[in-house]
């Protein structure tokens, strides 16, 4: 870390930051080191970065980024049982970037097809309550 702390104030980095997967480190580290960026896991089949990590950012506000949004892709097939229609990676990306906490979803369209339908997704904003409500649900039964 003072290497790290060393090459920033020297200019030769611009920030800190580091990716994982366990939450709960992910919040102490919001709440009290020298990251200025967290890449986190965050979609609706797993969003226990809401009380894991997002708590912690009120004393300290790093940067986050959110990566597998739509959960390897399983999000985007309707489950066994699963009376309604799965999601659209556009709407796993609104999803996630409703949350206040989250500064940039990572994407991973195969298409340039693909690429403008998640963007024209997203430019619609945040989703309306019932739709976010529907989705959460959907995250619950893709999570098992």
């Amino acid at each position: 870390m003072p290497d790290l702390l060393r090459l920033k104030e020297e200019g030769k980095i611009r920030a800190i930051g580091a990716s994982m997967h366990d939450r709960a480190r992910a919040g102490r580290l919001a709440e009290d080191s020298i990251l200025d960026l967290l890449m986190i896991r965050y979609n609706a089949a797993h969003p226990g970065a809401e009380t894991d990590v997002f708590p912690h950012l009120a004393r300290r506000r790093p940067a986050v980024v959110a990566y597998t949004a739509t959960s390897w892709r399983r999000l985007l097939r309707a489950p066994r049982g699963w009376k309604g229609r799965a999601m659209t990676a556009g709407e796993c990306y609104r999803w996630v970037l409703g949350s206040p906490h989250v500064d940039v979803v990572l994407c991973g369209p195969r298409t340039a097809a693909e690429w403008r339908a998640d963007l024209a997704e997203v430019e619609k904003g945040p989703l309306p309550e019932a739709e976010a409500a529907w989705m959460r649900e959907l995250g619950r039964v893709v999570h098992g």
